[in-house]
Parts: structure tokens; C-alpha cells; sequence
């Protein structure tokens, strides 16, 4: 051992045995470490270790515990703000989340009227963003990006899909759009009456589509912005750009 510190393996050319400990192994000597350092060191080594210990040799909180201290989504989706008391869960999707306030003023389901429609529009628009990049319909010509292809439309042509799409809000609302009579029939929040493909005949599927739809709503208001932002800033469609990225220069 004092000619080879380790006996499998060659003795390292440059450790000759000049230096004062040298027994020639490059690996970790602790025996001439001070008692302190060893220490140090084991109880880092422990330590490191107790990360990947299985969960029986750690100690266990009581449920009870865990679900009193935890913030509990469920009730409030914003766990340092008090839930709104309009916000009492009978609506799909609601978890409570109104950080502004505004179903303390407005009719809650006024306000989830706007939420449907603007996630229908947006949900309708985001297949629009995607399918102009391929499609380009006889008469037309496409812009760079489909953003752009709103620029390209005539004057005349945008409105017409203005006072149609006026149209069509104040015939489906039987020209009620005020949160005080829009509801005056007793119709529920976003029930047009279109149900062309019997959709609404089961409750149990109906009352999970509603859920759905909400979801995929919100979800589409989201992307659209993020696609209209990113077609703007880029110059390029959702697809090109995801086929052949690059970075903003």
C-alpha cells in the first residue's frame, strides 16, 4: 500500500512520493482530513442521501394537516383574495375566479354570456388563423400571414361581416343585450336554441359539454391572442413559424 494505494491499479507517475501524504491515490483520502472536515463532509453525504430516502423513513403529516395549511384551489381560486360570494360553483367551470370584482356589479350570467361568446368567436378564430395558412378561397388572394389577409379584404367586404355579425347578435337575442332584459325569458346563459345535432338531448353528456365548452374557450381566447401577437411580432403564420423557427432579432 505504501508503493501502490491502490493494488488493481498503476501508481500515478507524477505522485512519487515528494509530498508530505502522498501514498499515491488520486482518490479522496479523509484519514489525514481533520475530524472537523470529516464531519462536515458526512453530514452533507447524509443529508444528500435523506433526498432520495423512501417515504416510510420520513415523517408523515396527517391529512388533516396537509388540507388545513395547503391553499385549497377548489374554494378559492385565488388563495389571497376572498372568493366572491356570486361565485358559489353552480356555473361549469367556476372556481371562484374574479380578482376584479366584477360579478359583485354585473349579472353573473350576463357576464358568462360574454365569456361563451367570446369563446365560441375565439375557438372559430384560431381554426381561421390555422386553416388560411393552406386554404385561400377562389376570388381571394392571402396576405403574408393570415393576419394580414384581414388587410386585404375590401372595405366593402368588411362591412358586410360587421352589420352581419350585428345581425345575427340581436336576432338570437330577440334584440334584448342589456344585462337587465336579456334574460328576462328565463333562457339560460349562452342557449341560442342550436342544438342541430341533439347534443343537449341527454343531461348528464349536456351538463359535461357545457364544461367542456367553457374550457375550450378559455383556452382558445388564450391562444388566439398569443397567435395574433406572435404572427404581428414575427411576420410569420403559427405553422411557418413552427416548422421553421427563428428567434426575433
Amino acid at each position: 500500500m505504501q508503493e501502490n494505494a491502490v493494488p488493481f491499479l498503476e501508481r500515478p507517475p507524477a505522485l512519487d512520493g515528494s509530498l508530505a501524504g502522498d501514498v499515491g491515490s488520486e482518490t479522496l483520502d479523509l484519514t489525514h482530513v481533520p475530524a472537523m472536515y470529516r464531519c462536515i463532509l458526512l453530514a452533507a453525504a447524509v443529508a444528500s442521501a435523506s433526498a432520495f430516502a423512501p417515504s416510510a423513513m420520513l415523517p408523515r403529516t396527517s391529512g388533516r394537516a396537509a388540507v388545513s395549511r395547503g391553499p385549497r384551489m377548489q374554494e378559492n381560486a385565488v388563495p389571497f383574495l376572498e372568493r366572491p360570494p356570486a361565485l358559489d360553483g353552480s356555473l361549469p367551470g367556476d372556481v371562484g375566479f374574479d380578482p376584479v370584482g366584477f360579478s359583485n356589479y354585473f349579472d353573473l350570467r350576463w357576464l358568462r354570456e360574454a365569456e361563451l361568446k367570446h369563446g365560441r368567436v375565439c375557438m372559430l378564430g384560431v381554426t381561421g388563423l390555422l386553416v388560411q395558412e393552406f386554404v385561400t378561397l377562389p376570388q381571394f388572394s392571402n396576405g403574408k400571414t393570415p393576419v394580414d389577409d384581414f388587410f386585404v379584404v375590401p372595405s366593402a367586404g368588411l362591412w358586410q361581416v360587421f352589420f352581419t355579425i350585428g345581425a345575427v347578435e340581436f336576432f338570437s337575442n330577440g334584440f334584448k343585450l342589456t344585462p337587465g332584459d336579456m334574460f328576462s325569458e328565463g333562457r339560460d346563459a349562452g342557449d341560442l336554441g342550436f342544438d342541430p345535432l341533439g347534443c343537449g338531448k341527454n343531461p348528464d353528456a349536456l351538463a359535461r359539454r357545457r364544461l367542456v365548452e367553457v374550457k375550450n374557450g378559455r383556452l382558445a381566447m388564450i391562444a388566439f391572442g398569443g397567435m395574433l401577437h406572435q404572427q404581428l411580432l414575427t411576420g410569420q403564420g403559427t405553422i411557418e413559424q413552427l416548422a421553421n423557427f427563428k428567434a426575433i432579432q
